[in-house]
């Protein structure tokens, strides 16, 4: 189990930009995949981006080009930095960690996209 903690989240107006941090309790070496999902309310939990031990990403159709995933690996966290922010982009982002067939999820944290 890697212990997952996010930061970063916040009411921002549409158009404008936020990170979110992912801090992980292991070497993001030793994690195979992590993830950033996303839920809004009355909705299902949505695939954002990934990024993986070798460093490849991947991203939903709906945030490339406006979101970019990255990572410290000094500092064991990934990072889902948001720009040109829309009210759609408003939910609970949740950060994964998958290690062999165990996933490990964060709490979350609120993003609202609003003016």
């Amino acid at each position: 189990q890697v212990q997952l903690v996010e930061s970063g989240g916040g009411l921002v107006q549409p158009g404008g930009s936020l990170r979110l941090s992912c801090a992980a309790s292991r070497s993001l070496f030793n994690i195979n995949v992590m993830g950033w999902y996303r839920q809004a309310p009355g909705n299902e939990r949505d695939f954002v981006a990934r990024i993986n031990n070798g460093g490849s990403t991947n991203y939903a159709a709906s945030v490339k080009g406006r979101f970019t995933i990255s990572r410290s690996i000094a500092n064991n966290t990934v990072y889902l930095q948001m720009n040109s922010l829309k009210p759609e982009d408003t939910a609970v982002y949740s950060c994964n960690a998958v290690v062999g067939s165990t996933t490990s999820w964060g709490q979350g944290t609120q993003v609202t996209v609003s003016s």
